[in-house]
């Protein structure tokens, strides 16, 4: 993979990752307000979408090879 796009991947990861902070802390707030279950549900289903999609980010950077 090219130096280039493995940047790019990387810079995507960093902004995904503090998206992913960000939803947490909403989520802490929401639950320390005393929030709707179903918003706070939902806001962590977001939250693990987005941990997927670094995933499979960090899955084309770093090949999985069997040595």
């Amino acid at each position: 993979m090219p130096d280039q796009d493995q940047a790019e991947l990387r810079l995507t990861i960093a902004r995904l990752r503090q998206e992913h902070e960000d939803y947490d802390a909403a989520i802490n707030a929401m639950i320390q307000t005393g929030c709707d279950a179903l918003r706070i549900q939902r806001m962590k289903k977001k939250k693990l979408a987005i941990k997927d999609k670094i995933s499979k980010i960090e899955d084309q950077i770093i090949p999985d090879i069997i040595a």
